[in-house]
């Protein structure tokens, strides 16, 4: 919805336009055509102009640029902003001072006066522009001697070439100066950050700290493990030997000397020995008294035996304490506990120790492992450090290298594309200044037209009317005014109803009366009065051709001719003005005989001579009673009244009448006189049946424009003007 608003709005204020420009066509058209004339003139009177063009093209490397400012992408020429543009750079450098006075001082270019050519005026001819699209730049100048415009070009290209060699070898020493002051120092940066680096390494012992975290990491979970796995064997070492101790009822350093002991051959033999003489003496002792020599001397042997034994047992064993003689030696079970004991013993000493050493191990890995990133932090720092630097001090090396280059050589970003050549046909001024003055006088005339539309307050349209008096539309009467031609074409137009009745206008009549008809419905309407705001709307002719049409219908109507100021209807009907309407109010006539046939069915009541005090006439006890005889006889009274702006003569007869019928003519009513004569309806309390537009042309659509008639003048009692 808000959509199509917007195209009925549009079409709207199109079609208004549309209107406006037909209404003042004939200003537009002077207009236009004074300006256009006035171009023609002034494009005869030109001097032929020659145009010159040349063109440069800009390569997008600009050595020095890239060389000079490291961080700008090199090969391109590129401006300070996002919305700056290298190429209009480069033609403000083209139009710079230093160039324009070299070109005008070697051409020695002089103005009409014969003095040396401004800068401001060669400016203006000189023309430089970019071609869309591309890295070239179009120069041109005009001028009328055709060898003069082509060397200007060339000259303003040579200057520039010239100029830009110059800026490029000047950029390209100090870039020259500046790199070599800042290579020492970088080199210097550059081998400080690789012995930091060295010294960070050696102190840390730092191979490659990435895979000493990967190995590091591998590594503590290898001992971790092994850990594990050495405390799962230790308790189990325990256990076996906490059992072997019960079993044998010795510890395990016992178990050790019995260990020893057993494998001893000296302590084996002496014991051998000294079982045997054990057994000698028992078996002697059997046979022999203790006093015998046989007892004594086994006696002897077995006590040498047996501190022979002590010493063996003292030299075998780590125990002070003695150990008895059973204990010295053992079977084959008990000696495999005692071995599995002692072995069990060891086995277990031996995991502690691991265990110690795993963890000690793992204690150290995992410092290593939680240093690492700081390290790795600090490595990289130094890594990025000596990147840094050596890039830097790597870039700025080559560069030093192409700026040496660069300074022994004689280029620019710029070459030319095409010299100017001498141009061999003039420039085609005749048709810009006809093209020119022809933009200019229909720009100029339409501002115009719409000025004066502007100014002009009339009413202009229909709907302009009805909002202004908001009252009923009871018709519109077209504007045929231009339709009849010869000598009797003013009578034609005056009484169109009686004359044309096949006209549109007889049409339009014929609506109005019937559309009156149905206005009142509380009584007949037999007494109208015909009124309008201002003089020039059409009164007089509404109100003589609405009788003609009511008279049509087989009403009898008396047409009553109350302008006692202008009067117009003895003029219209070509009748004898000598006895009237004023006569009868005076009492100087009456009223059956004053009145005159004119057709079928219609009188008219002329309004006699002219009174000096016509207000007075009309607003009588005569008038009333008037009217009243009037009713009796006819079938409807028809009253054209003065204009409401200049005299109150209509208002005073409003009070006299069933309903007034308000004409209305756009383009000859003022909105300030609508308004002023809309309040004396509203105040005077007037009846107000419905207003008729006077005047409109139906090929305007539903928006019918005013037209004020074949003289375009307003007069106060009309001719053709006052009706179409």
């Amino acid at each position: 919805m808000p959509s199509n608003q917007e195209d009925q709005n549009f079409l709207y204020l199109l079609q208004q336009y549309s209107l406006i420009l037909k209404r003042r066509w004939l200003v537009i058209a002077a207009v236009t055509a004074s300006i256009f004339g006035l171009s023609v003139l002034i494009a005869i009177r030109q001097k032929p102009i020659y145009k010159a063009e040349g063109k440069l093209l800009f390569r997008k490397t600009d050595r020095v640029s890239s060389l000079t400012i490291p961080s700008a992408q090199a090969g391109e020429l590129s401006g300070v902003s996002q919305l700056s543009s290298p190429l209009d750079t480069e033609a403000e450098i083209i139009r710079s001072n230093p160039i324009v006075k070299k070109t005008i001082s070697s051409l020695s270019l002089t103005d009409k006066k014969g003095r040396p050519l401004k800068i401001d005026e060669f400016l203006r001819i000189l023309k430089v522009k970019s071609i869309r699209g591309t890295d070239i730049l179009a120069i041109s100048y005009s001028s009328s001697d055709p060898k003069e415009a082509a060397s200007v070009v060339n000259s303003v290209m040579k200057y520039y070439l010239a100029n830009n060699i110059n800026v490029n070898q000047a950029q390209a020493r100090l870039a020259k100066k500046f790199l070599s002051n800042q290579l020492p120092g970088l080199e210097a940066r550059v081998v400080r950050a690789e012995a930091a680096l060295r010294q960070f390494k050696e102190e840390n012992k730092v191979v490659a700290l990435e895979q000493e975290a990967t190995t590091g990491v591998e590594r503590l979970n290898e001992l971790s493990d092994q850990i594990t796995q050495a405390q799962s064997n230790l308790v189990d070492a325990k256990t076996r030997s906490q059992l072997l101790q019960r079993q044998l009822k010795l510890n395990s350093l016992q178990a050790l000397d019995m260990g020893n002991l057993s494998q001893s051959k000296g302590v084996q033999e002496v014991l051998t020995e000294y079982q045997k003489v054990e057994s000698e003496l028992a078996v002697a002792q059997t046979r022999y008294t203790n006093q015998h020599p046989a007892i004594i001397n086994l006696t002897a042997k077995a006590a040498v035996l047996k501190k022979q034994l002590a010493m063996q047992v003292s030299e075998n064993v780590s125990s002070k304490k003695s150990v008895p003689t059973q204990n010295l030696q053992m079977g084959e079970l008990k000696q495999t506990l005692t071995a599995q004991l002692v072995q069990s013993d060891v086995e277990r000493s031996a995991l502690a120790n691991r265990i110690k050493v795993l963890q000690d191990a793992y204690t150290m890995s995992q410092k290593r492992l939680g240093a690492l990133p700081q390290l790795q932090q600090k490595q990289q720092q130094l890594d990025r450090q000596l990147q840094v630097a050596r890039g830097t001090y790597e870039e700025l090396l080559k560069q030093s290298q192409q700026v040496d280059v660069v300074v022994n050589q004689n280029a620019g970003n710029a070459q030319v594309v095409s010299m100017a050549l001498v141009p061999d046909k003039a420039a085609d001024k005749i048709t810009l200044y006809l093209t020119l003055g022809g933009f200019l006088g229909i720009s100029l005339g339409v501002g115009i037209a719409l000025t004066l539309e502007a100014m002009d307050r009339s009413i202009k349209t229909i709907e302009q009317a009805q909002q202004l008096f908001d009252y009923p539309l009871l018709g519109t009467i077209p504007h045929l005014g231009q339709i009849y031609k010869g000598s009797d074409a003013e009578s034609l137009l005056e009484l169109l109803v009686r004359d044309n009745p096949s006209s549109e206008a007889n049409s339009a009549f014929e609506m109005l009366q019937t559309k009156l008809d149905f206005t009142v419905f509380d009584k007949p309407l037999k007494v109208i009065a015909v009124v309008s705001s201002t003089p020039g709307e059409g009164r007089s002719f509404v109100a003589s051709n609405l009788a003609i049409a009511k008279a049509h219908m087989g009403r009898k109507v008396l047409l009553v001719d109350a302008d006692m100021r202008h009067s117009c209807q003895q003029k219209m009907w070509k009748l004898s003005n000598l006895v009237g309407l004023s006569n009868i109010l005076v009492g100087e006539a009456e009223f059956p005989r004053t009145t005159q046939e004119v057709m079928v069915n219609l009188d008219v009541l002329t309004v006699g001579t002219i009174p000096s005090n016509p207000a007075a006439l009309l607003d009588s006890q005569q008038m009333s009673l008037l009217i009243q005889e009037a009713v009796q006889s006819y079938d409807c009274v028809i009253i054209d009244t003065p204009a409401l702006n200049l005299f109150g003569d209509a208002l005073i007869l409003s009070k006299m009448v069933d309903g007034i019928l308000l004409v209305v003519r756009p383009g000859v009513l003022e909105s300030a006189v609508a308004k002023t004569a809309k309040t004396m309806l509203e105040q005077s309390r007037s009846r107000v049946l419905g207003m008729v537009v006077n005047g409109v042309t139906n090929e305007s659509g539903p928006s019918y424009y005013h037209s004020r008639g074949s003289d375009g003048k307003k007069k106060v009692c009309f001719k053709s003007d006052k009706f179409a």
